[in-house]
């Protein structure tokens, strides 16, 4: 089992820069679980005593209002982790984590994650590296939603998602219904939004594709240079 999870490990950015001795520590205290479709992983306010990675599936990080009303802060997929906030200030949980397909994740539990940090001193070093482009993708999506209008929004976020694929081809699935909970509309004006985009040529969109025709344009739409 705890060679399965190093070879895991290894295709983990976060952990790609450690040695086969330092995975295999990692791989020894690691466990493998399993979430269904729409199953809560995390609920806001949940004591913080995990670290989360994604080895397969997608998640989504959502703030829910007393309303019900929902809001995607971000998605995440094969590769990407979550739960390190808690386990580095001891604060609760600041959002729900919430299964949007069958996902296996690899969870790091606080005291072992605590030792790793102490024998593997190089996991801090890529956790500085991840949280610092977090940050950076917080105040580009904060400065979206204050400047933007809605065309603007979702070109950024098209953008950014293909930037985490090859760069013009976006795989995640994504419905106009996640796009505005994503971006803070409603999905009938994103409806409205990609039409027009998809009638000005700057994108195309299949079943389970969206594809960048026009980037210079999109980055124009989304007040990048």
């Amino acid at each position: 089992m705890a060679i399965s999870v190093a070879i895991t490990l290894d295709a983990i950015p976060l952990f790609a820069h450690l040695d086969k001795e330092e995975l295999a520590r990692i791989g020894e205290v690691a466990r493998e679980r399993s979430y269904p479709k729409n199953s809560v992983i995390l609920f806001e306010d949940d004591p913080g005593d995990a670290l989360y990675v994604v080895v397969s599936g997608r998640v989504k990080v959502v703030l829910i209002g007393e309303d019900g009303r929902e809001v995607i802060l971000s998605t995440m997929d094969k590769g990407d982790f979550f739960g390190e906030m808690s386990l580095i200030d001891d604060e609760p949980r600041s959002a729900h984590v919430i299964a949007m397909e069958n996902s296996r994740l690899l969870v790091l539990r606080r005291d072992d994650f605590h030792r790793c940090l102490d024998t593997t001193p190089r996991i801090a070093l890529g956790l500085l590296r991840a949280l610092s482009k977090r940050l950076r993708q917080a105040n580009s999506q904060i400065g979206g939603l204050v400047l933007l209008d809605v065309a603007g929004r979702i070109a950024r976020l098209l953008l950014q998602l293909a930037d985490g694929d090859d760069g013009s081809v976006i795989t995640a699935k994504l419905t106009h219904h996640t796009i505005a909970q994503m971006i803070g509309s409603s999905r009938e004006t994103v409806s409205r939004t990609m039409r027009t985009l998809i009638e000005q040529d700057l994108i195309a969109v299949s079943q389970k594709t969206i594809t960048i025709k026009n980037r210079k344009a999109l980055q124009l739409a989304a007040g990048l240079r």
